[in-house]
């Protein structure tokens, strides 16, 4: 049974994934990760099975609630929604990644790397097989951060598949949704429709969700369940690959001077030690016996 989630904290880790969502490189899995929820999110996106189904039907309300894990999702999601809004209608990430790269850039820089620290922390010694994990996620990353956007259309079902691979790229750390929006030239045009809630973009893209947070958390906890070291790894070498991409003294991200230099600098310290802070004061539950 579910341990009831503290309100204020879950919400709060849902505003935390939500922002993370909203920044291309920067994946809500990993947020989730690094609180300390992820294993518990895998689990309750995957309780909405034939069991749920069951229990629906038979209008057992209580049972339903804590097969669910209702008062954590809602809470969750709360979070996830405020951020959304608050981050495209009043204080515009997307915007300020324009106009302030560098120091946007640098604080996720420092979130990344504070990520793959912490997961570092929790792997036993890197034998061989979990090695070749590692560099797999790293290659694949390179790959995923190094594509071209192409040209894309606007119709229904290709927002269904961008909801899809989105959700699917966020549910699985290092590998940001909103990047996969970007690599499809989705990402502002999404991004514009949460800001200003048109609903002919967003029906289908959050049916695209939905699906493929159900169908791909089944996956996900396949692989904690018996593969918990080989898949932390694989996240590992993602993160890593990330890193690429974040880097934010790029030439496009970087205005000149050294005061612009400094700021950068201070932004990725600040984005490490909040990564350690949340480490420290999540209560992280130790895997499960059965997780490998």
């Amino acid at each position: 049974m579910p341990v009831a989630p503290a309100p204020v904290k879950t919400v709060l880790q849902g505003f935390c994934i939500g922002t993370a969502d909203i920044i291309p490189g920067v994946s809500g899995g990993t947020m989730a990760l690094v609180l300390g929820i992820y294993q518990r999110l895998i689990r309750a996106i995957r309780s909405f099975d034939g069991a749920g189904m069951r229990l629906l039907c038979r209008c057992d309300w209580r049972a339903l609630w804590r097969h669910l894990d209702l008062p954590f999702v809602l809470l969750l999601l709360l979070g996830i929604a405020t951020a959304l809004l608050f981050f495209t209608r009043v204080l515009s990430l997307p915007t300020l990644m324009d106009t302030r790269p560098g120091q946007i850039y640098g604080l996720f820089f420092g979130l990344i790397s504070g990520s793959i620290v912490v997961l570092f922390f929790t792997l036993e010694r890197l034998r061989r097989a979990r090695l070749g994990c590692l560099l797999a996620g790293c290659l694949l990353g390179l790959v995923v951060v190094n594509s071209t956007p192409t040209g894309t259309p606007e119709a229904a079902w290709f927002l269904f598949l961008c909801g899809f691979l989105a959700i699917c790229a966020t549910l699985l750390p290092g590998i940001s949704g909103s990047f996969v929006l970007l690599l499809l030239q989705k990402y502002a045009y999404v991004m514009q429709a949460i800001a200003t809630l048109q609903l002919v973009v967003l029906a289908p893209f959050a049916l695209g969700v939905v699906t493929g947070a159900l169908l791909f958390s089944r996956f996900m906890a396949y692989l904690l369940r018996h593969y918990w070291q080989a898949t932390t790894c694989f996240m590992l070498g993602l993160l890593l690959a990330s890193l690429w991409l974040l880097w934010p003294f790029r030439a496009h991200h970087l205005a000149q001077g050294s005061g612009a230099v400094w700021s950068v600098w201070g932004l990725m310290l600040l984005g490490f030690v909040a990564v350690a802070v949340l480490h420290r004061l999540a209560a992280r539950p130790a895997p499960d016996a059965s997780a490998g």
